[in-house]
């Protein structure tokens, strides 16, 4: 009986030793992750990119990360952020898959107390967000505009608008600077609209509301996705009028969806030349900048943008205020926001912005 006696008694003390270190576990081990980052997915090179910045922000200071992708899904985000949370963090840097359903997500984190930074889009319709860090996104597309007025050649040239996805709101902003710059250059005749009927109707309105903007992103949303870019642009094009080629511009809201639109408008034998816009940066719409496929990119320097939301992630563990330049207003509160200046980068400036700066090196490239 005492050899029984001696068993349990052991197989209890382990038990006790197994719940102490569990708890321990949760509670110490947690407690060293100071950030937490969701971000939208690995499958784009922008995001593995900013994975390794943030940890390199971080680097040098006292305080840890834990970084988490979402792979596209509102869910898996979700998930994500439960799983920070229980890691103990206390600020949450987060780039939602879908403005509004990240919502609910951040709203867990906020009951917990965590601060909760949202990071290059908007997380929407929420009272749980504590600050935006972002490019001045209407700057993006009145800067997109501007290079397509510029470059315009006379009058009644065919205009094709896309925009990115409906589920993001940067992409309202992006249209919105980009239709306030265009739409004076709609009315004089400059351009004439060619693949959204939506915009015809609306051609002398310069500011739309939201729901004016829905109607025409609804008919020319590429969802952020190249092939369906592709797909759209081969259907406008199939149907368009032999007055609606030509020269034209078109308005492609990144470089993912440029790249794939420029294939398809550089295929048409219809198409004497096109001016087409993107933003990014990305390596492959470089190249495309420098052989000519693709006219501009909007440059914004992540490095910045990650080193902004960082700061300000630093800041609130230090106990401080972060430095703010504007806010935002996500449909139930204005968030405070730190903005990021953007930059125009065409064949002539490609090297200076890009390969001078060190955000590439010349050897990426062909016929720099």
């Amino acid at each position: 009986m005492k050899k029984g006696f001696k068993t349990i008694a052991l197989l209890m003390v382990v038990m006790m030793f197994a719940a102490v270190a569990a708890a321990c576990g949760k509670d110490g081990a947690g407690s060293k992750v100071s950030v937490g980052i969701v971000l939208p997915t690995k499958d784009e090179p922008r995001w593995v990119q900013d994975e390794q910045r943030f940890k390199d922000a971080l680097s040098g200071t006292k305080y840890t990360t834990d970084i988490l992708f979402s792979q596209g899904s509102s869910a898996k985000e979700k998930e994500n952020v439960e799983t920070l949370i229980n890691k103990g963090i206390q600020v949450l840097i987060i780039c939602p898959q879908d403005g509004d359903a990240a919502a609910a997500a951040v709203e867990e984190a906020k009951k917990e107390g965590i601060k909760v930074i949202s990071y290059d889009r908007l997380i929407t319709n929420t009272d749980a967000v504590d600050y935006y860090v972002t490019f001045d996104s209407v700057a993006v597309g009145a800067a997109q505009a501007q290079y397509l007025v510029d470059h315009a050649k006379g009058q009644g040239e065919p205009l094709y608008l896309y925009a990115g996805a409906a589920t993001d709101n940067n992409a309202f902003l992006f249209f919105q600077g980009a239709w306030q710059t265009l739409q004076p250059k709609i009315a004089d005749g400059t351009f004439k609209i060619a693949n959204s009927s939506e915009a015809v109707a609306l051609k002398d309105t310069k500011d739309l509301t939201r729901e004016q903007m829905s109607k025409i992103i609804g008919q020319v949303t590429t969802n952020w996705d190249a092939n369906e870019a592709k797909n759209k642009a081969q259907t406008h094009l199939t149907s368009a009028a032999a007055d609606m080629k030509g020269d034209v511009a078109i308005l492609a809201p990144n470089d993912g969806t440029a790249r794939s639109i420029a294939d398809v408008f550089g295929s048409d034998k219809a198409i004497t030349s096109y001016v087409v816009t993107g933003q990014d940066a990305e390596k492959a719409s470089i190249q495309y900048v420098i052989d000519g496929k693709q006219s501009m990119t909007v440059f914004k320097d992540v490095r910045t943008l990650v080193k902004d939301a960082m700061g300000m992630a630093v800041d609130i563990l230090d106990g401080k205020s972060p430095e703010t330049t504007g806010s935002y207003n996500n449909g139930k509160v204005d968030v405070k926001a730190k903005q990021t200046d953007v930059i125009v980068v065409d064949k002539d400036n490609v090297k200076k912005e890009l390969i001078d700066s060190d955000y590439y090196k010349a050897g990426d490239f062909t016929g720099l």
